[in-house]
């Protein structure tokens, strides 16, 4: 029996609810998100390259050192 607090049976609850809407979501494993756009850049060497969708940059190595890549925004 729902308390109005949003602990009902099967999420049916009368709390207000915490989505953020559109666009407001954090990404996958708990990290945020970051959109279309971007760079990602090496932090050895400072080379960057665009940022391809679907392509995370932590596993993009570096084309000129060979580490790692990291997303720049």
């Amino acid at each position: 029996m729902s308390r109005g607090d949003g602990t009902g049976p099967g999420g049916q609850g009368g709390g207000t609810g915490s989505g953020q809407g559109r666009g407001g979501r954090q990404g996958r494993m708990g990290g945020s998100s970051q959109g279309l756009g971007g760079n990602c850049v090496c932090p050895a060497c400072g080379h960057t390259v665009p940022h391809q969708t679907g392509q995370p940059c932590n596993q993009m190595k570096c084309p000129k050192c060979g580490a790692v890549m990291m997303r720049q925004t």
